[in-house]
């Protein structure tokens, strides 16, 4: 049987089943054999059409992306290899966006025939769920799941790059204390014992991340010595000094770097927290743990965020606050603000809480907004006097 008629025998057997296949002629392969192209549709047309595209990809030089890959395939390939160095809390997180809210509405789906109405009817119908933060991480997802699959060639376009995302429902919003609510706290905090006492009043008073307190270490509680004109860790200098700081170089993140490059940061420490922590290192002396580590459990080991968020909250409680209704991170956003609310510059606050800029210190952390500008109606009064 010639060439011939195996393609009219095929073409015969695509009819019978409700399609048309077409064959196209791509040329030569390296080896000398005839590189046929094949199409299906179930009109001439649509299989002409296919064909086409698939003759034009060749031409081009890009692979020709299989026809049954599906969403959930591009996701779960990224879940597994495109998560590399991220911490075991951060994929699970990852993951259960993905099987919940990803591949159960667009799984099904052939990544070749995504559309961008497709993935903004599908945000857009989560609006009412989600936040927009959890929109965003979403988007994030089948965003990076697509870029993979574009790299290994299974799709030409990632059409999830083109869509926006809209605004979720609104979720609790963030605070910060008053300066009255803020020294109720510390007064109630020797009530919760020299740990807690000291992460709270580190938290509001240096501004430090809940991560980054987790991570910190006594090598990194440092006092400048006057003899040797130096830093030096307290455990070796001691604590009969006039200036000490803490080294914020470290987070309970992933291979213990902090958010960004500017999160690292070296700060000098106020009065009250040197006391706090001074009553922490006294007390652990009589229960030495192998770790290095300021705020542990009795048995040595690491807090915990739940360990945090129970204490602090009892804490809360005590001094006359609901506690269930705050969180241990906005402790530093009432740092900012307390700063801004004393006329601190915006751009020595950014600073201090090691921001890359002042954009997200003035619109998402600080929530009073004050000093009053007065520079201009002064100016303008001087003017038009």
């Amino acid at each position: 049987m010639t060439t011939r008629q195996q393609r009219r025998r095929r073409s015969a057997l695509g009819r019978t089943a409700g399609t048309l296949d077409r064959f196209g002629d791509a040329g030569l392969h390296p080896s000398g054999k005839r590189i046929v192209k094949k199409a299906s549709g179930r009109t001439q047309k649509e299989a002409k059409d296919k064909l086409r595209d698939i003759i034009r990809d060749h031409e081009d030089g890009l692979a020709i992306a299989p026809t049954n890959y599906t969403v959930t395939n591009a996701v779960r390939y990224w879940l597994e290899h495109g998560l590399a160095g991220r911490s075991s809390t951060t994929v699970r997180m990852y993951t259960s966006f993905a099987e919940t809210h990803v591949i159960p509405a667009l799984g099904a789906r052939k990544l070749r025939d995504l559309s961008v109405e497709d993935v903004d009817k599908w945000l857009v119908g989560k609006r009412a769920e989600l936040s927009t933060r959890s929109l965003k991480l979403i988007h994030g997802i089948l965003n990076r799941a697509v870029k993979s699959a574009m790299r290994r060639d299974k799709i030409k376009r990632n059409v999830v790059d083109l869509c926006e995302i809209p605004e979720g429902r609104e979720g609790r919003p963030s605070k910060a204390l008053t300066l009255a609510q803020a020294q109720a706290i510390v007064d109630t905090t020797a009530a919760g014992g020299p740990r807690m006492r000291a992460y709270i009043v580190l938290s509001l008073l240096i501004g430090a991340r809940t991560e980054e307190l987790r991570a910190l270490t006594w090598s990194h509680v440092v006092a400048f010595g006057d003899e040797r004109r130096a830093w030096l860790p307290v455990r070796e200098i001691g604590w009969d000094h006039q200036e000490f700081a803490i080294y914020v170089w470290r987070s309970v993140r992933q291979k213990g770097d902090t958010k960004t490059v500017k999160s690292r940061r070296s700060l000098k420490m106020p009065r009250l927290c040197v006391e706090a922590l001074q009553a922490l290192w006294e007390e652990q002396q009589s229960t030495p743990a192998e770790s290095d580590l300021v705020f542990r459990t009795r048995n040595g080991t690491a807090l915990t965020a739940h360990n945090v968020r129970r204490d602090f909250r009892k804490i809360l409680d005590a001094a006359g606050l609901s506690g269930k209704d705050w969180s241990p991170r906005e402790m530093r956003h009432s740092f900012v603000s307390l700063l801004s609310d004393s006329g601190v510059p915006i751009e020595d606050i950014s600073r201090l809480v090691g921001h890359r800029n002042t954009v997200v210190t003035e619109t998402v952390y600080r929530k009073q907004i004050r000093p009053v500008l007065m520079q201009g109606a002064e100016t303008m009064d001087d003017l038009f006097s």
